[in-house]
């Protein structure tokens, strides 16, 4: 077994802007397990909110490796828990490995990654298409530029009802409004009224992630549903989102991978939550691994790659009405020379 990983930057066709953050370059982490011959990729990109660096990543993968080359795992579940330790404090790593596991362990039974999870992929939601906060003007140009059926519009501004207002007046495409954290309890239920009648499908993430006694009185009033983002990184948050939001959304990245990513949905489901994936503007390696458990969601947002101006990677391609995957087993992601 060999571990390889590198830093790429994945250059994005306009700059991208949300309530906490901005940027025109997003660097990545591409992970590589190599044995007989066959290789895995996995990926996790770096995130000053979170306070995750290319090398902070690239540390907690070194502290691992002794015990990923001891080879004492014969499943990526069994990969995972040997690290949850380690990687505690640095989950995006973890992610990044998981998934060159999974990619890496399919390959080898021969099997695309949602044909050894038994999953039907003529049942994956379409992927909302991402706008990210900029001026009104921009904002419309971008919709325009991109003709899509859902829209997820990141607010977080002091005229988001008008940003809603001049967007639905060029298109008739359903909406996803995320606010991450950026507003209050009463603004939340209040703009959640026009907002329905704006043809919004639901809110993600209106309030600071650890307000739930916020989020109980916005879950009692709000016309819409609500989804969580920041308030469901881990597996253990899941049961805190019941009663406070009607569904989650789950990034691979925050929650460690695919291997936790599968048992936050079922735990979701079984509370009656509406489950959702979304990306972190990873390139084609990331987008492909999330759309091999997209069947299993009533949502997704696995728009990344369709927001770079160049991918280092090939993988899934995504239309409106279907994803195609690569020939091959495993995740079908691989890198361009």
């Amino acid at each position: 077994m060999k571990v390889h990983f590198q830093g790429l930057d994945l250059p994005l066709k306009h700059r991208f802007t949300i309530a906490h953050q901005s940027r025109e370059v997003q660097e990545t982490l591409i992970v590589t397990l190599e044995e007989d011959g066959i290789f895995g990729l996995g990926e996790s990109t770096t995130n000053p909110f979170y306070g995750i660096t290319l090398e902070n990543m690239q540390e907690a993968l070194e502290l691992f490796r002794p015990i990923l080359l001891k080879g004492n795992w014969s499943s990526p579940t069994e990969l995972w828990e040997l690290g949850k330790d380690i990687f505690r404090a640095n989950p995006f790593a973890q992610c990044a490995l998981d998934q060159a596991a999974w990619d890496l362990y399919t390959k080898k039974k021969g099997e695309k990654l949602y044909e050894y999870l038994g999953l039907n992929t003529q049942r994956i939601p379409t992927t909302n298409f991402t706008i990210g906060i900029d001026t009104v003007e921009k904002m419309c140009a971008k919709l325009r530029e991109v003709n899509w059926p859902i829209y997820k519009i990141k607010l977080g501004t002091d005229q988001d009802l008008e940003i809603v207002r001049e967007l639905r007046k060029n298109t008739s495409s359903i909406f996803r409004v995320d606010a991450n954290c950026a507003w209050t309890v009463d603004q939340a239920i209040s703009y959640s009224e026009e907002l329905a009648q704006l043809g919004v499908e639901f809110i993600e993430q209106p309030l600071e992630k650890d307000n739930l006694d916020g989020m109980r009185e916005v879950f009692a009033h709000s016309k819409l549903p609500l989804i969580a983002d920041e308030s469901c990184i881990s597996e253990s948050d899941v049961e805190k989102c019941q009663g406070h939001f009607h569904g989650i959304n789950i990034k691979l990245v925050k929650a460690g991978g695919i291997t936790p990513a599968l048992r936050m949905i079922q735990n979701a489901k079984s509370l009656g939550m509406k489950t959702m994936v979304g990306c972190m503007t990873e390139s084609s390696v990331g987008i492909s691994a999330i759309a091999h458990i997209a069947p299993l969601l009533d949502y997704v947002d696995m728009d990344g790659a369709m927001l770079l101006s160049k991918d280092p990677a090939r993988g899934v391609r995504i239309f409106p009405e279907k994803v195609l995957f690569p020939d091959g087993p495993g995740i079908g992601a691989e890198l361009i020379a």
